[in-house]
This record gives C-alpha cells, structure tokens and sequence, in this order.
C-alpha cells in the first residue's frame, strides 16, 4: 500500500511540472505572436461591411454617382466580393416602390451604412433610418429638403453631398446671352413634383431674366409625358433646358431628338446629358460626385467618424462643356470665343 502511495504521488508531481513547462512554452509563443501579428486562424480575419443603396431611377447621372462611390470604396480597401455587400436597390421611378426599399433597408441590422442617390431615394430613407449612418448624393437642395439643418455641421446620423452649385447655372445663362443673342425664350420641361427640379427651375429663372431671357414651362408628371410636352414648346422657345429632373432626364432621349429636328439648341444641367447629346452645360463628373460621397462612406466606415460631424459638400470644380456634335446638329456655329471659355479644353470640349 505505501508503494502504490509513493508511487501515486510522484507521477502527480510529475504532472505539476510538466504543466509548469507548458505555462511557460504557451507565455513564450504568445509573446512572439504579439510580435509578429495574429494569424487569421486565431480569429483575425478582415472586417467585412455591408451597405445598402437605394437609387430612384437608372440614368447616366445617378448611374456614374454610383459607379464612383463604388470606386472610391474600392481606393480605400473595401471592395465588392472581398469584403463588401452591397444591397443595391432601384425604386424605377416609383414613389411607392421607393418607400417600400427605405422601409425594407430600415429593417435590415445587418446594414454598416445606407446610401440614398437622389433626393427622394434620400428622403424616403431619411424617414426611415435613424440610426445606421446615411448618406445622401445627388441631392440638389440639402437644406430645402430638410434632410440636414445645417450644411457645415448636419448633426443627427444624415450627411452628403449636393450635387449643384448655384453659380453653375449663372454661368450657363451669361454664356447664353454673349454667344447665342438671339435665344429670348428657353423652355423647360419639368416635373414640379420633384423639389430639386422645383429649385433649380427658380435659380435658372431669375438667372436668365437677368440677360432679358424668359423661361417656358412645360410640366409633366412622370417619364411617359416628357416627348409630348417637348413637342409642345416646338415654335414657342428658341432653346431648351432641363435641370437634374430625374423623370425628364430618364427621358433625354426624346429631347435631344426635338432639338436635333427642329434645329434648337439644347442646354443641360449636367454632363452626362451633353456627353449623350445636348450642346451645353456648366457642371462637373457624376463619377467625381459619387467617388466624394465613396470617401466619405470609407472614412465612417474605417475610422468611426461620426456623419453629423461632416460637412455637406458641394461641386467646387465647375466647367463649361460643350459638345461639338450637338452644336452641329441643333444648327448651332461653334466660335473659338466659345471654346475659349473652356477651361480644361480636353476633356471638355467633347467632338
């Protein structure tokens, strides 16, 4: 009976310090570890994010704002089939559509961040989604939107960027009166349901009543309506201008088509539009709009920053852009006193 005791407690002795040494070896390959980074099996693995959008419709504009959200994601390391989720969502037009998207992004938890492309994309959400950070692009009027109280310092969990700057349309209309003298009339087809049309209309109309020009409306109330209310301002205008109406300019088609038959000079609000066929505008890239609110997206999603702590921003980067073929189209003789006002001659003066 000793013997089995002596025994008994010198294997137990012997257990105690060989867990000892293992203490020891474990401390010692974890320090090392510290050292050289924690392996992906040791429960590391690269954070992945989810973000939801809800576009309101497809055109070239909103199209290129995402495109260049996506990019700039993508610049900061986070990138589709990697390590980012996108739930992308297109309301096609529809107002009923577009609430039921916000509603089913405000019910989704496992969103990191919701992205709204145009105002009532924004809107909708906004009315939904109170606590995941949302961002807002190609929003004409922030402020009359009421999707911020304040541009510089938003508060709350809403920020973006406007995609106008008021001093755009300026421009256009002075460019108007010096080169194309005999436009005294421009017609505008518009769809007042749209607040950011409804804006921009008003900044065009005292723009261009300054220059003695006065401003025509024909108003629809969705795509369908926009050949037949171009057609209607035929023998009315002397020229045509749209803003970043997304049912007339989902349409740009038909108008391009008028202007081009009747020989009448088409003005855009954005450069999408002139690239596809209208003569001019003064604006910027929506991919360059896009890849700004992308940054944004990284910068909250990387560093934690809080989105009512960011500024709304606002194109800084405005440009006349014409389109050479258009011009030939419309009727209209393009000087080299046009083209001089061109700053980045390039990229801008499209053949």
């Amino acid at each position: 009976m000793k013997k089995k005791f002596w025994m008994s407690l010198m294997m137990v002795a012997s257990m105690i310090v060989a867990a000892g040494c293992g203490n020891n070896s474990s401390t010692g390959t974890g320090t090392e570890s510290e050292g050289s980074g924690t392996t992906a099996s040791e429960g590391t693995a690269e954070k992945s994010y989810r973000i939801a959008i809800s576009q309101i419709v497809e055109h070239p504009s909103l199209d290129a704002t995402r495109e260049g959200f996506i990019a700039a994601l993508k610049e900061a390391g986070i990138e589709e089939n990697k390590n980012l989720t996108i739930d992308y969502n297109n309301a096609q037009g529809d107002s009923t559509n577009n609430l039921s998207i916000a509603q089913k992004i405000a019910g989704d938890s496992k969103n990191d961040l919701v992205l709204g492309i145009a105002t009532p994309s924004a809107l909708a959400l906004a009315q939904q989604v109170k606590e995941k950070p949302l961002l807002f692009a190609a929003v004409t009027d922030p402020l009359g939107a009421k999707l911020v109280t304040d541009m510089d310092k938003p508060g709350g969990n809403v920020t973006g960027a406007s995609d106008t700057n008021p001093e755009a349309i300026v421009q256009l209309a002075a460019f108007i009166a010096k080169y194309l003298t005999d436009v005294k009339t421009v017609g505008l087809v518009i769809n007042e349901g749209e607040p950011n049309a409804v804006v921009m209309a008003d900044n065009a109309e005292k723009a261009l009543a300054t220059h003695g020009i006065k401003l025509v409306k024909a108003p629809v109330t969705n795509t369908s309506e926009v050949k037949q209310a171009t057609d209607s301002l035929v023998g009315k205008v002397d020229a045509f201008y749209i803003t970043l109406d997304n049912s007339v300019v989902s349409a740009v088609d038909t108008i391009i088509q008028t202007a081009n038959s009747n020989k009448i000079p088409f003005f855009s609000s954005d450069r999408d539009t002139v690239e596809k066929g209208a003569f001019a505008t003064v604006g910027f890239k929506y991919y360059d709009h896009g890849y700004q609110v992308g940054e944004m997206a990284a910068d909250i999603l990387k560093n934690g920053t809080k989105p009512g702590e960011m500024k709304v921003t606002v194109p800084d980067k405005l440009d006349l852009i014409l389109n050479l073929k258009a011009a030939e189209a419309q009727g209209i003789t393009v000087t080299d006193e046009m083209k001089a006002e061109v700053q980045d001659k390039d990229n801008n003066i499209i053949q």
